[in-house]
């Protein structure tokens, strides 16, 4: 029997440790407290390196389990990979090296994706990185059905990390990026970065309300929710919950855009984690 499927094991008690390599990740975040209300918190954005869809998979792999060995260090019960890049790179390694469960964000957003499709012909839009490590791709393997068609938009992610959300050069960025799925008429698209979501009105404009928008972030979210009732970790009593921020950036620009992103008081304060150790 797993040692994860005591309903009164004390880890129930611990923390969720949910990592992204910079803002991003905070999509995730406020859906797992949305749904997950008396959970306590700990997130880490390494947005000192970030952004990690630029950069070579090796390195991303290791920026990864340095900060995921320090969520574990802060005694989580489970670690969710909220970044799409460091999933592709490093989610076997995370499943072999923790003794907590770990989550990600790619399976649960291809599985969304294969319920709602009508017409099998499915888009995702995601980081170079991603889009290189071919993740989707194989995940999909197991859907014959579905056509997919892969788009990196590297820029999205700079737009998000300047809090812009809207206005003329987000729009036509958006429809230059989107512009081949539209003429594939996609009926699905999955957005395969955890900065995306943030992006949803324009993307959704662009593309028409006859797409269906799956969120990776929502997603996750719900697999974080099924996992920890399966194994019996779920803090289900009323309870405030405690949600603490790190980040390897400057804390002032993490809480600052951080509040834009998760709306208002969720962010008090931000830990610096001045440096994380080499493995």
């Amino acid at each position: 029997m797993s040692r994860f499927s005591d309903q009164r094991s004390p880890l129930a008690e611990a923390p969720i440790g949910i990592f992204d390599s910079g803002f991003g990740g905070l999509t995730v975040a406020r859906a797992v407290i949305d749904q997950l209300p008396y959970e306590d918190v700990v997130y880490l954005g390494d947005t000192a390196r970030t952004p990690y869809g630029d950069q070579p998979i090796a390195d991303v792999r290791e920026f990864a389990l340095e900060c995921l060995d320090h969520l574990v260090d802060q005694g989580v019960k489970m670690l969710v990979i909220a970044c799409n890049s460091a999933s592709a790179a490093v989610l076997r390694d995370a499943r072999e090296r923790y003794a907590v469960p770990v989550v990600e964000v790619i399976m649960p957003a291809v599985r969304r994706a294969v319920a709602a499709t009508r017409s099998g012909n499915v888009g995702v839009i995601c980081t170079t990185a991603t889009a290189t490590s071919q993740a989707y791709d194989d995940a999909f393997t197991a859907a014959p059905q579905v056509e997919l068609r892969t788009v990196a938009c590297p820029r999205f992610v700079g737009f998000v990390e300047a809090g812009i959300t809207s206005g003329d050069e987000l729009r036509a960025c958006a429809e230059d990026y989107l512009a081949s799925l539209r003429a594939e008429r996609i009926d699905t698209l999955i957005l395969g970065c955890t900065h995306y979501p943030l992006l949803t009105g324009v993307i959704s404009y662009v593309l028409g309300d006859g797409v269906t928008l799956v969120s990776s972030a929502d997603e996750c979210a719900k697999d974080v929710y099924a996992t920890l009732t399966r194994l019996g970790l779920i803090h289900d009593r009323p309870r405030t919950a405690r949600h603490r921020f790190w980040t390897t950036g400057h804390p002032g620009d993490f809480a600052g855009i951080g509040r834009r992103l998760m709306g208002g008081g969720m962010i008090d304060e931000v830990e610096q984690l001045a440096a994380v150790p080499r493995i």
